[in-house]
């Protein structure tokens, strides 16, 4: 099952994350993705493991993001991504998040942090200039579709406004304890997809609650033998949203990717949306020393 983007190109509605994934582990993890029917791969530079993922990858369809230090250095950041992933062009490639900060060379992902810890902000760089740089890529041949991440509804909307090339892709956080909704209907109606990273909520990683707890989603897991990130998973299909959840475990791997063959009704559809809690669960802010959605 896949999403028609404004670009034209098609993208697997369900892909895989591969955050804090390393080494063996990553390239068993992709191979065995492939074998099950994976063809949608969300990696980055800041993830450190492009080239596991490179040696693992055989053609399947491949997502990249910009990092922040590398915002004047777009073609350069992108060809590193290239090289180290093993491959001609990128499917889709990002703007990670919607700020520029300190360049720390190409490729090293380093977040520079001033004396008092605090991330330095590159204020020469707008976003705007970073987005026709990702528009030569595509006149390159370098990559097939751009779009973003991590943007709300304004920068979103500005990013219509100066754009030759649209965004086909939003990527965000979003689950049902982060619904987002405007968002998502607002990048939907201007015919951008959401694309929803971190769908099962928090995993602890930023002291964060995860919805796989929920009561009430586990007894809708129950309700449909299936597993509660299954009904999560189904959830954020049903909403028209692209999904990528993270595993390294095969057997959820597997679970993962059987989700369609079932459908929540309107009415549990419903009850889920009332689970709302405006929670966002990944938020850099201990890592940055700065609260970047103030």
């Amino acid at each position: 099952m896949a999403i028609t983007l404004n670009s034209g190109f098609k993208m697997p509605i369900v892909g895989l994350g591969v955050w804090r994934v390393e080494g063996k582990e990553m390239r068993d993890l992709i191979i065995n993705a492939i074998k099950i029917g994976f063809r949608h791969f969300d990696c980055a530079a800041d993830y450190k493991n492009e080239p596991e993922v490179g040696e693992a990858l055989a053609g399947a369809l491949q997502a990249g993001l910009l990092w922040n230090s590398d915002h004047g250095h777009v073609v350069e950041a992108c060809k590193d991504s290239l090289k180290k992933l093993q491959l001609d062009y990128l499917d889709l490639y990002l703007v990670h998040f919607p700020i520029a900060t300190t360049h720390t060379g190409v490729g090293t992902t380093a977040s520079a942090l001033d004396e008092d810890g605090v991330l330095e902000i590159d204020t020469t760089v707008s976003l705007e200039t970073t987005w026709h740089a990702m528009e030569d890529l595509v006149s390159m041949g370098l990559v097939r579709s751009i779009g973003i991440s991590n943007y709300d509804i304004f920068l979103t909307r500005d990013c219509l406004a100066y754009s030759k090339v649209k965004p086909a892709v939003n990527q965000i956080e979003t689950h049902p304890y982060f619904q987002r909704d405007s968002l998502v209907k607002f990048s939907q109606k201007h015919g951008i997809c959401v694309m929803a990273h971190t769908p099962l909520g928090g995993d602890g990683y930023f002291g964060s609650e995860s919805c796989l707890d929920d009561t009430v989603l586990k007894g809708l897991a129950a309700k449909y033998k299936r597993t509660v990130a299954q009904i999560l998973l189904r959830w954020g299909i049903q909403r028209n949203t692209v999904v990528i959840p993270k595993t390294s475990k095969l057997e959820r791997l597997e679970e993962n990717f059987q989700v369609f063959d079932f459908e929540l009704t309107k009415e549990d559809m419903d009850l889920i949306e009332s689970l709302d809690r405006k929670y966002r669960t990944n938020n850099p802010t201990k890592f940055w020393g700065i609260d970047m959605y103030a």
